[in-house]
């Protein structure tokens, strides 16, 4: 069975408690372990607002999953974000060889200066 390395962001309804969130996290983080899944990395963003409205809503909390999986997890794994009455939107990416790479150095805090954030520059700039 062959196992690719995924990245997983979705954005869970606005309007849940704080404990809540914690649940829906939970149960998609414990679905990939369940079927043969391997977290690498959880990331809460918490909280963030819309560009567009979406759903009626103008925000959302955002989490980002990355875990190795075989395959056949993903199906699964979809159809429960689809049908979850919390999850608004999701998007799962397979990782190619040069996201790998990238996906290492960020671990590593190692990104080349190519990939910084525009605004991040901005702020260096200022402080000369």
């Amino acid at each position: 069975m062959s196992r690719n390395y995924y990245e997983l962001t979705y954005i869970i309804n606005p309007v849940l408690e704080d404990d809540e969130y914690e649940g829906v996290v939970n149960k998609f983080t414990e679905l990939i372990r369940d079927n043969g899944g391997e977290i690498d990395e959880i990331d809460e963003w918490g909280i963030r607002k819309f560009e567009h409205e979406m759903d009626d809503k103008s925000s959302g909390y955002y989490v980002n999953a990355y875990f190795n999986a075989p395959g056949e997890l993903i199906e699964k794994l979809e159809r429960a974000l689809r049908i979850s009455d919390y999850v608004l939107r999701y998007l799962t990416l397979k990782y190619d060889a040069k996201m790998l790479r990238h996906r290492d150095l960020q671990r590593k805090n190692e990104v080349p200066a190519v990939f910084v954030d525009e605004d991040e520059e901005g702020e260096e700039e200022d402080e000369d």
